[in-house]
């Protein structure tokens, strides 16, 4: 019978990994996450919120001979979208056509999300389980971002198993275009009306100013 205790953390600190804590000193902060329970494994509202701002995911997979492979996803706002407190899912475009991460998934179910958000230099990590579904009109219609324009093919569902989230050490402070372009035109926009309020102000005349 196996009496060993097992943390939610564990998906990611395997016994290798715990050693190597022990031998290089931090196992003793990570043996306090996991006395507190180990990581989340369950969508909160706050995850939720971040999730469905992303434009920008990356989900990682690997083969029956655990050949890794990542591949990047993007969408609109809210093409990542939270089923429910354990289920991520996201329509798969046509793309092309490859295949690989569809086909790692037939031979291996794990896998995992990496989100990151330079505007907020905020990273998630996700681990669990994915499956592709493939012929189901009402889910993809339910997932498929209004007005975007690709071509569904299909849908990959995730299932949650345990997240956490990095500090933001490293990552570098970036802006998406959109959000650059909204701040340029809003500048120039007060611009505008700075210099129409200075030529109005222009134009009155000066207190004492003598009148012909």
């Amino acid at each position: 019978m196996d009496t060993t205790e097992h943390y939610s953390s564990d998906v990611a600190f395997s016994p290798s990994v715990k050693e190597i804590q022990t031998r290089k000193g931090s196992r003793r902060s990570y043996a306090r996450v996991e006395e507190r329970g180990g990581w989340a494994t369950a969508i909160t509202p706050e995850l939720k919120d971040f999730i469905e701002k992303q434009i920008s995911i990356f989900i990682a997979t690997a083969n029956r001979d655990c050949q890794p492979y990542i591949q990047h996803r993007g969408g609109p706002p809210g093409f990542l979208r939270v089923v429910n407190e354990k289920t991520l899912g996201f329509v798969d475009y046509v793309g092309n056509r490859q295949y690989i991460t569809q086909g790692n998934l037939v031979d291996n179910d794990k896998a995992q999300l990496f989100l990151i958000d330079y505007g907020s230099r905020s990273r998630v990590k996700i681990w669990g389980t994915a499956s592709v579904v493939e012929g189901d009109a009402e889910l993809l219609d339910q997932l498929m971002p209004n007005g975007y324009q690709a071509r569904p093919e299909q849908v990959i569902l995730f299932n949650v198993e345990a997240w956490d989230a990095n500090c933001a050490q490293h990552i570098p402070l970036r802006f998406e275009a959109d959000e650059v372009l909204k701040a340029i035109e809003s500048r120039d926009t007060r611009i505008k009306q700075l210099e129409a309020e200075i030529i109005a102000l222009k134009s009155e005349p000066r207190p004492g100013a003598a009148r012909i």
